[in-house]
């Protein structure tokens, strides 16, 4: 990593672009959600790990640890769509500490309805523009970049 903390003019130029592009992504797909399933980014990221858990429920704990968020969020996030009817908040009966956050079959009705369509958007807005060496690519650096901001813990025994 370079000791300098200087960015060159090309270097901004490959930062502008990238950010830009990262948000009008996301937006983009956060638009298709609202528009074709009435969800938001953050609904479809907990109905998704809810609908791909064996049981269609997560302790919270596990939630927050499966999406990277803070407990907060995902606390603030399970509220608003528990109102909705996308969840329902349930103890643990062997934590009693702990929480079970289930998929209602609001929230199965709902992760289902906006799959396709969000999968399609991705595929069109995503991989469709990209070669499948600039995929790679992409891969290579994103595993760098992620290493970069979480690095592996060492073995102490080593």
């Amino acid at each position: 990593m370079s000791e300098v903390s200087e960015v060159t003019r090309e270097e901004w130029a490959v930062w502008r672009k990238f950010y830009a592009m990262r948000r009008q992504l996301d937006r983009a797909l956060e638009d298709q959600l609202q528009r074709d399933a009435g969800i938001s980014g953050p609904d479809y990221e907990i109905l998704l790990a809810l609908f791909e858990s064996p049981q269609r429920r997560l302790r919270s704990r596990d939630l927050t640890a499966r999406i990277g968020w803070e407990k907060s969020r995902i606390s603030h996030q399970v509220t608003r769509m528990e109102a909705r009817g996308l969840v329902e908040r349930s103890e643990c009966e062997d934590d009693l500490r702990g929480t079970w956050i289930e998929l209602t079959t609001q929230g199965r009705r709902a992760v289902l309805g906006a799959m396709r369509e969000h999968t399609t958007a991705i595929r069109g807005l995503f991989f469709d523009v990209l070669t499948p060496e600039e995929l790679s690519s992409l891969q290579a650096v994103s595993e760098r970049v992620l290493e970069a901001i979480n690095p592996p813990a060492c073995d102490e025994d080593s």
